[in-house]
């Protein structure tokens, strides 16, 4: 679906298709094309209407691409990442959003599930101001709102890291294994796609485009400011993780050893036990104790007793159990 909105005279109006002559250096009028999960047809904008570079519109329209920023002649090309709501709730998805910044235009590529992109489509025609103050500042709102919808994704991310914690210092269960994978995977996810964009957004707060003036170099310095917190947090939950698998990995060798000190304490008390009901079950004479037949039985199972709590005396009085 493409949705076109031009601003003149001091209003923002959406209109079915795109003038050339809005795009000439003397044209008076602000543009914004957002193409959502375009079709083959309306791709057609972007090559013959806008002329963009067929490399630029091939990366586009690609669904999975790394945050980047490139210079062409008069314009800019940009792709950032989205928080995708649509992702399972234990996951961390991302969707590409594609920006090209041009003098007096801004069009905008992504899958259709762009909720900063909605929001400010919904809004542009109600609000004159959003498209009037020029294309750069409403790339940076779509930016902005891009960043902030990270936050409460981050901050869920952190509460399920907590609860993990918790659960394997109480309870280090064999199967929180596959659940510490889960969110070491969307840690790196996160880490892997705030890392460029933080990049990318920093390079426009240096003000290395002539696109960029000091006015908007300074709105994006605050953006980039809250890439670099998330960046620091994606690091720091990479290393929680990796901390948190160590520590349930630990445990669970722990109770093994437990288990297993058990099972070598009853295995040793039960060796020389072994050997006396052997010597004792062998057809030759042995000593026999005090007492009639009946009575060497019980001799038997004394003495057996008495070794088994000597032996258990001496092991918890060297601290092994």
């Amino acid at each position: 679906m493409v949705t076109v909105f031009v601003h003149r005279d001091g209003r923002t109006e959406q209109v079915p298709s795109v003038d050339r002559a809005w795009l000439t250096p003397e044209g008076q009028a602000l543009l914004w094309v957002d193409l959502a999960a375009p079709s083959p047809i309306e791709v057609v904008v972007l090559r013959d209407t806008f002329g963009f570079h067929p490399l630029a519109v091939e990366d586009a329209l690609s669904k999975v691409e790394y945050p980047k920023i490139e210079s062409y002649d008069d314009y800019l090309y940009l792709i950032l990442h989205g928080i995708d709501f649509r992702a399972a709730e234990h996951g961390f998805g991302t969707h590409d959003v594609d920006f090209f910044l041009g003098p007096n235009y801004l069009v905008t590529v992504h899958d259709g599930t762009s909720r900063s992109v909605g929001e400010l489509r919904d809004h542009c025609p109600r609000n004159h101001k959003i498209l009037g103050e020029g294309p750069a500042a409403l790339m940076h709102r779509i930016v902005d709102a891009m960043v902030d919808h990270y936050m409460p994704e981050v901050e869920k991310l952190e509460d399920r890291l907590d609860e993990l914690e918790k659960a394997v210092l109480a309870s280090p269960r064999p199967d929180l294994i596959a659940d510490i994978l889960e969110q070491k995977r969307d840690v790196s996810s996160l880490r892997r796609v705030i890392t460029p964009q933080r990049d990318a957004v920093g390079r426009l707060a240096r003000r290395e485009f002539a696109l960029i003036d000091t006015e908007m170099a300074y709105r994006f310095r605050d953006v980039g400011d809250h890439l670099v917190r998330l960046a620091d947090e994606a690091t720091m939950f990479q290393d929680r993780i990796t901390g948190i698998l160590d520590a349930h990995l630990s445990n669970v060798s722990n109770r093994l050893n437990e288990v297993m000190k058990v099972l070598t304490v009853i295995a040793t008390i039960f060796m020389p036990l072994t050997v006396l009901t052997g010597l004792y079950g062998m057809n030759v004479t042995m000593p026999h104790f005090p007492g009639g037949e009946g009575v060497q039985f019980w001799w038997l199972v004394g003495i057996m007793l008495g070794m088994s709590g000597a032996m258990l005396a001496w092991f918890h009085r060297k601290g092994w159990i």
